[in-house]
């Protein structure tokens, strides 16, 4: 998972546009929650993820597929960053009638990366 594209603007833009890959979108979302690949075992390690996520998924559970976890991880989104994509980024939405559930999940994965973002970088 060293492949992965950095954290910033035009990779959050990348998913909003679905110029990302759903596998991938999953695997940015899974570093920063905290799981880790391990190569030699082939098992995900979860010691850096936090327990109210451990506890739940002890995997990292597929965000584009599952609505459970997609909705657990659009309430750990601190109430002053949920309307980032707007605010920061000008995203305007899906038009009604014209997106999926799972551009729907992709835009909260973005969401949620873009406010993890944002509390690494407070000067954002």
């Amino acid at each position: 998972m060293s492949n992965l594209p950095p954290l910033n603007p035009d990779t959050i833009w990348g998913i909003l546009k679905d110029q990302i890959d759903d596998a991938t979108v999953n695997q940015l979302v899974w570093y920063y929650l905290g799981y880790r690949h391990n190569a030699t075992t082939d098992k995900w390690e979860n010691n850096e993820v936090l327990p109210e996520w451990r506890d739940e998924y002890p995997e990292p559970p597929n965000f584009l597929e599952s609505r459970p976890a997609t909705m657990k991880l659009t309430r750990s989104i601190p109430t002053e960053y949920k309307q980032s994509l707007k605010e920061k980024l000008g995203f305007k939405g899906y038009k009604i009638g014209e997106f999926t559930p799972r551009e729907t999940r992709r835009a909260t994965a973005a969401n949620w990366l873009l406010s993890y973002w944002r509390q690494q970088n407070p000067e954002l």
